[in-house]
């Protein structure tokens, strides 16, 4: 699914317009962006938690070459699915939870 497509799921499923649809998307996806870039975590109970986390700097190999060379360290995003979401997307699949 493109994001013009997500943007018409909105709109239909909230009776919006698409532009209204639109605007949203764009601010949740803007605000969702801000708080990662701060460092914090922002949870929506049974969908999930979009968080950063710290990666160690490490060495890796390059296949191609044999070279071994150093990543630094960085903070990467991260989402964690909640219940609610989790069992939608098994239940979907037909495939039974653990």
């Amino acid at each position: 699914m493109t994001k013009a497509d997500f943007i018409s799921l909105v709109a239909q499923t909230a009776g919006l317009t698409k532009k209204d649809a639109t605007t949203a998307t764009d601010a949740v996806i803007s605000t969702i962006t801000d708080v990662l870039a701060k460092g914090d975590s922002i949870s929506f109970i049974g969908f999930g938690t979009f968080s950063t986390q710290e990666r160690a700097a490490r060495e890796a190999r390059v296949p191609s070459t044999g070279k071994t060379i150093k990543v630094p360290a960085t903070r990467v995003a991260k989402f964690k699915v909640g219940k609610n979401l989790k069992e939608a997307v098994a239940k979907a699949s037909g495939k039974k939870k653990k």
